[in-house]
């Protein structure tokens, strides 16, 4: 049994052969959840939420209304989500329908778990209900009050009890477990949590205030604190504990005590993973330090075999931790930066590698490709409907998250940069120090792209706050995307010179800073869309028929020169709030050759081919063994793709190229980092 299965009960197969509209109130989206909305496309159902009056219209004119007229057959489930939804804000001839089926349902958290506060368990992230419901089955609680619920959360779903954290190692250990697996907590759990460790004096010295809720903040705490505990274990060795001195002002960024238990049993493993991830940055031997130890894993070695060392480790990392084919979305989220370390480190030692180890990897990178098609094919439809908040799952969601509670005086601005895989945001990181500034904050997730993933399709959605389903006019160009953006942020107030947009085109990099200097300078400019072409303009330019290893390099050198670097620090001392990602990623594909379509293909890309006739698509995945259907979730109808085999493209056969707008996991998920200026 599940939670979901009194609202799935609402949506059998049986329901959907006699049901063509159901209309439901659910402030807290419940339906939106991965499982329960699996469950319902399985059964037959569509969702589309109700957020926009005149987008929605234009959905169901294009997608319901002129099937229901023609006599098809479409279960559409009409989904009210915001808090003070009403059923009455529904267009009058959908809610005539649904109530003369009896089909206006209403489902909300204080059904789900009548025992807890809902306004507690309503910021709790979808993922842990099944926790949550299984601890209320297995041990009935009673009705509790908002304390109480916080305290059984924190309990039974995160395995926290304050009151039991005692010593400097299980603190530790506690931030260490959260933060590394990337988990958010919920604010009113994390006040909770910060208040019930406070009321022991053991902990008046460390700033829990930071780096219990601020992931980035926590490991630049760490990472100040690792050359004193390197310099302490090579003059006096390493014992199994140490004790955290007492605090005060050592010249740290993030204040609190200055020794931290790193050596002891239960933090040790914590602290090799995050230096092998690059999440913490080694640092100089000492000049005492003349034998080894684990701790060794955290000092530079620039040696091949150091690299060659690390390399191993991520490939034992990805491989243990792919997630499952029913994984949630978050799981992808988190793992794609993983998986992108061990793609940098890769391509960094791939010409020392022996024929058998290139031979692992490869085998390596061709499993967690075919599982995260395998994924998509699944649960990638369900994706553009999920909740932007607290934190977006798509690039539509973007802008959409980051202006949420747009300040009267806060100013935004939105960095795309073309065709930045995850891989190679890794290499350009290295050469930004905002992790470890006080001045500064970065915040580093992941989203998913738009697929097919083309430029005019995922960043035209980007700007546009929206499905590529309601730019189907413009799907094939970009020259809408200043409009898009404008329209964006005339929905909340701002216009004319308020709202900027800045394209590199084909620019020089000076000429370039120029303009987005005079907008960013503008007193009426408060939200920025900005366009960096540098990597896909060099991808597409060159071809880079030497693959990775020469796009890592070219990558390398950008970073090194710093313009990106320039761009950022000129936005945020004009006093801009700073949210950059990417339209899409890139891999290196494989030629299998150019198939013969002539004319019959809307597009012909080097990893997708669109097509306008779904026969004339079906034919070339006859042809292309190993090709794959896109059923096109979320895009016009207009749009029928067909994807090559696996790491393949559309390319005469001979050396690999980079490529992009296909389904892998390095084109699909991309990086999503928010910097900005503390205070």
């Amino acid at each position: 049994m599940s939670w979901r299965d009194e609202i799935t009960a609402e949506f059998t197969p049986e329901q959907a052969s006699v049901t063509r509209l159901t209309v439901v109130s659910d402030p807290d989206e419940l339906l939106l959840e991965q499982g329960v909305l699996a469950k319902l496309r399985s059964a037959g159902f569509e969702l589309v939420p109700f957020d926009d009056h005149v987008a929605f219209r234009f959905l169901y004119e294009r997608r319901f209304r002129q099937h229901w007229d023609r006599g098809e057959t479409t279960n559409l489930v009409v989904v009210l989500r915001t808090p003070q939804a009403s059923v009455d804000a529904l267009p009058y001839d959908l809610l005539q329908e649904a109530r003369r089926t009896q089909r206006v349902l209403h489902f909300g958290i204080a059904r789900v778990f009548p025992e807890l506060v809902p306004s507690v368990v309503r910021q709790l992230d979808p993922r842990w209900f099944d926790v949550l419901w299984n601890a209320l089955r297995a041990t009935p609680q009673g009705q509790l009050n908002d304390s109480q619920t916080r305290a059984f959360i924190l309990r039974v779903v995160f395995k926290i009890v304050p009151e039991h954290i005692e010593t400097p190692p299980q603190m530790l250990r506690l931030l260490l477990k959260r933060h590394y697996a990337g988990i958010a907590f919920p604010p009113v759990i994390d006040e909770y949590l910060i208040e019930r460790l406070m009321c022991s004096e053991q902990w008046a010295a460390w700033p829990l205030d930071i780096v219990v809720p601020e992931r980035e903040a926590f490991f630049a705490f760490l990472q100040e604190r690792w050359p004193q505990f390197v310099s302490r274990v090579c003059s006096r060795g390493d014992g199994p504990e140490t004790v955290a001195s007492p605090a005060g002002d050592y010249g740290f960024n993030i204040p609190g005590p200055l020794d931290l238990p790193f050596g002891h049993d239960d933090v040790k493993a914590y602290i090799d993973r995050l230096f092998t991830e690059g999440l913490l940055q080694r640092v100089p031997a000492p000049p005492e330090a003349a034998a080894a130890g684990w701790w060794t894993v955290g000092v530079e070695r620039d040696s091949p075999e150091s690299a060659h060392a690390r390399f191993s480790r991520l490939g034992k990392l990805v491989d243990e931790e792919l997630p499952s084919g029913d994984a949630p979305a978050d799981s992808w989220l988190c793992y794609a930066p993983r998986f992108a370390e061990w793609l940098a480190s890769r391509w960094e030692v791939d010409t020392r590698l022996g024929v058998d180890e290139r031979g692992r990897a490869e085998q390596l990178h061709d499993m967690v490709e075919d599982r995260f098609y395998g994924w998509l094919e699944q649960h990638y439809a369900g994706l553009p409907y999920l909740p932007y908040l607290p934190a977006p799952r798509m690039v539509h969601h973007v802008p959409l998250w980051a202006r949420h509670g747009f300040g009267p005086t806060q100013k935004l601005a939105l960095v795309v940069v073309d065709g930045l895989a995850w891989d190679q945001w890794v290499l350009i990181r290295r050469h930004l120090d905002y992790r470890s500034s006080l001045q500064h904050y970065m915040e580093e997730s992941a989203v998913f792209a738009w697929l097919p993933t083309l430029t005019s399709i995922s960043r035209q959605s980007i700007f546009a706050g929206k499905s590529p389903l309601y730019f189907e006019s413009s799907i094939g160009h970009l020259r809408r995307e200043p409009d898009h953006w404008k329209t964006l942020w005339a929905e909340r107030g701002l216009l004319g010179p308020a709202v900027g947009f800045i394209s590199q085109g084909e620019r020089s990099w000076d000429d370039f800073m120029e303009a987005v200097t005079s907008q960013a300078e503008h007193p009426h400019c408060r939200a920025l869309g900005i366009v960096v072409y540098k990597l896909d303009k060099t991808l597409h330019d060159l071809g880079f028929d030497h693959g990775s290893a020469g796009m890592h390099a070219m990558v390398r050198h950008w970073a090194e020169q710093g313009e990106l670097r320039r761009l950022l620090d000129l936005l945020m001392e004009q006093g801009f709030d700073v949210v950059l990602t990417a339209d899409h990623g890139n891999i290196e594909a494989h030629g299998i050759g150019k198939p013969n379509v002539g004319q019959a293909a809307e597009s012909r890309g080097q990893r997708v081919h669109i097509f306008a006739d779904d026969l004339l698509r079906r034919d070339l995945h006859a042809k292309v063994p190993g090709s794959r259907l896109w059923p096109g979730p979320g895009v016009p109808d207009s749009i029928k793709a067909v994807f090559p085999p696996g790491r393949a493209g559309f390319v005469k056969k001979g050396p690999s190229i980079l490529a992009h707008g296909g389904p892998s996991l390095e084109e699909v998920i991309v990086p999503l980092v928010r910097i900005g200026r503390r205070g």
